[in-house]
């Protein structure tokens, strides 16, 4: 199996609409990301015009689309990113793929585009999610308690963060 990511281009619109609307990927998505054709579209052309302050790439297996990753500078001088938008279609799930595709993407952020510390936050609901954060070398560094309203009830947030010495030997 070969994992590999891209930053996402205009044909995968319609797989990444699929995607982020699936049943069993939407309810563990941040509510302010768009789902709709002409919001991916705009995330996408975003990407490629600002591609060292905001990205959206797709994970690929063999060359077939299995997920979507993406990041957002949240600090210039002290080089900080903002990661989320990780979704992995279900048909993909249980092969560790995310897990691979986030090194990647850290060593990507890191090495190529310069940043020093990656962050990130989860739904304290998402399991899943929470022990891919760790499998893949973040650090687990608080709970925002019952900071967001989800699905008509207060969940926390747990934030995650990676500094650029964790990938360094």
């Amino acid at each position: 199996m070969s994992v590999t990511i891209r930053r996402a281009e205009p044909r995968d619109a319609d797989f990444l609409v699929e995607l982020l609307t699936h049943e069993e990927v939407e309810p563990f998505l941040a509510a302010i990301r768009p789902r709709d054709r002409e919001g991916i579209l705009e995330e996408i052309e975003r990407s490629d015009a600002e591609p060292e302050e905001f990205g959206r790439f797709v994970i690929e297996v063999n060359g077939q689309p299995a997920g979507l990753m993406g990041f957002q500078r949240a600090n210039r001088r002290s080089r900080i990113a903002n990661l989320g938008s990780l979704a992995v279609h279900p048909d993909f799930r249980g092969k560790r793929l995310a897990d691979e595709a986030a090194r990647l993407f850290q060593r990507h952020l890191i090495f190529d585009l310069g940043f020093h510390r990656l962050q990130l936050e989860i739904y304290g609901f998402n399991e899943r999610a929470l022990r891919h954060a760790e499998r893949a070398g973040f650090v687990r560094e608080g709970v925002r308690r019952k900071a967001y309203d989800r699905h008509g009830e207060w969940v926390d947030g747990v934030i995650y963060g990676l500094v650029r010495e964790d990938l360094e030997p």
